[in-house]
Formats: C-alpha cells, structure tokens, sequence
C-alpha cells in the first residue's frame, strides 16, 4: 500500500511530519510504501540526522509551500508544485492510495474538489470524527468543519455518509441516525433543522432516530450517528479537545477523557470524494501524525469509497 503524506503541512512541520512518518514506518512494517511530499533536501536532512535510510522512503520534492494563512483557493492556483498539489496529483494518477495533511483545511478541500471531484451525487462532502461513548463505544459526528452553512438535503446526505462510516470502519451493523438540535421533539430548532428532520424522518436510506440535544452526545447508549452543519460540529469538536487540555491541566488521568486526545486518533476522513483523504490537525507532533498515517492506512483497507458509490448511484 502506498500513502502520501504533505510533509510541510501543520505548524510543527517539517521535523514533526517527518519523525511521525519514521514511527509509522516502523509500526507499518515494509509492506507499505511512505510517499513524502516536500522540500526533499529538509526532509533528507531530518531522515539523516535520525539515523534513517532515506532510500527506505519515497521523497517527492515540492519546492512550494502552502501556508496556513494563506487563501486556500489562490494558493493552490498559484503554487503548483506545493506539497499539496503534487501530492494530489499522485493521488489522481493512483501513484498513491491516500493523502493525508496536517496543514491548511482549506487548500485540501479546494485540491479534494478540483483534482479528485466529488462522488456523482454528493451535493457537498463532509469530515466525520469519532467522539466516545461513557458506555463504551464512539459516536460518529458530522460535518465537524468543512462546511458552516449547510441546506436541509445536505445534512440528509449526511445522515447516509456517516451510516456507511460508521458500519464500515466501526463495524456497527444497523447505525442509528441522530440530527443534533436544541429539543429531542420533533418540531424543535432553526428552519434548517426542522426541514432537515421532515426530509430525514421517513428515509430508508438510513435509520432515522430523531433529534438529540447536546447535553446527550457522550451519554447516550443508542445514536450511532449524530448530524449537524459544519459550524456547530466544529465548536463540538473543539470543545471536547478542551475537556482534556482543562483535565490535563489539572492532573486528571482519566481513560474517558483520554479518549477526547485528537493525538490519538491523527486525522478524520473527507467523506464523499473519489479518494481517501485524511485530514489532521495543524498543531499535530510526531505521534498525532504517526497515527495520522496509520489510519490513512486503515480508511484505505476499508474500502469506503466504494461502498459510498454504490450508495449514490
């Protein structure tokens, strides 16, 4: 298996990126590839002085550099041999399986849009991350940031996109489908969440099972699925990574709240586009992009992608 990785993506990059990618090499083994896209004299540089082989790796060099503050759209126009674009490039020409980044959102949505497009059918992909159950267990939630404003059907597409996520990588047969809103009854919320719950309410392309309220994400025992704009997914997200920085600062070592440690799980998917592509957070070190990389990996072995084609056609 082949995974790309952008080496100059996050604000700890390139030494982070690089040590991460040297971990993950060795918790993957040899069977898989490590495609490292950057300024191939730093990161050769950093391979070296960590005692590596840098012929064990593969090395495209990319003399641009997409910042995080830049403007995502003329960034991407205007520096065609950054990392981020030469790695989709190699992820449209199938020359890797997956791309994952930990650097500007924005510049991977716009390359994920006009290089890898969106599945027929998808009106507007999502990022889903996974957030735990005090039973045990995660609860899939989405979109966590792509995309603020959202119309009713677009949250209904969600609701198939995050029940294929969740029986397919979770292994949860039957997900159960919650819309995130400020009542559990029906006729609660803005416009957008009472349109959204009249078009989800009778579907068959998932299991619809009402609203639920904040106060209910980490403690319920049945929602599988929880489904909201981009907006209030992100401030939930970032939210629940505050819980554990609070925790952390105040010496609570607690496995619940462990489980809200982004460095954990590395990266979240984009979900509804022709390719694997993982997303990690900007402020990533080597251990989040270790494990950024192993769950390329594992989103790859999935095979979602297909699964979500089927489900569009």
């Amino acid at each position: 298996m082949k995974v790309g990785i952008d080496i100059m993506g996050g604000d700890f990059a390139p030494e982070a990126t690089v040590i991460g990618a040297i971990e993950a090499q060795k918790a993957l083994g040899n069977q898989d590839e490590l495609f490292l896209f950057g300024k191939e004299e730093i990161i050769s540089s950093i391979l070296k002085a960590r005692g590596e082989k840098v012929e064990d790796y593969q090395i495209v060099d990319c003399p641009d550099t997409i910042e995080m503050g830049e403007n995502p759209a003329k960034a991407f126009a205007n520096k065609p041999a950054s990392s981020v674009v030469v790695g989709y490039s190699y992820l449209k020409r199938k020359l890797i399986d997956g791309f994952a980044s930990a650097g500007s959102t924005g510049a991977m949505l716009v390359g994920a849009m006009q290089i890898i497009k969106s599945i027929p059918g998808i009106i507007r992909p999502s990022i889903a991350s996974a957030l735990p159950k005090l039973n045990g267990g995660l609860t899939v939630v989405l979109d966590v940031g792509i995309n603020p404003d959202c119309r009713p059907d677009v949250l209904y597409q969600y609701g198939v996109l995050g029940s294929i996520y969740s029986r397919e990588y979770y292994k949860i047969k039957d997900p159960k489908v919650a819309l995130l809103n400020i009542g559990s009854e029906e006729g609660k919320g803005n416009l957008l969440t009472k349109s959204a719950y009249d078009l989800m309410k009778d579907s068959k392309d998932f299991n619809f099972s009402g609203n639920i309220e904040a106060f209910d994400i980490f403690s319920n025992q049945t929602i599988d699925v929880i489904v909201c704009d981009g907006f209030v997914g992100n401030v939930i997200l970032k939210q629940a990574e505050a819980f554990y920085e609070v925790a952390k600062a105040r010496n609570i070592n607690d496995e619940f709240i462990n489980k809200l440690d982004f460095e954990q799980y590395g990266a979240i998917p984009l979900l509804g586009i022709n390719s694997v592509v993982m997303i990690g957070h900007g402020i990533s070190k080597a251990t989040a992009i270790k494990n950024m990389i192993i769950q390329t990996k594992n989103f790859i072995n999935c095979n979602i992608i297909e699964k979500i084609k089927e489900a569009f056609n």
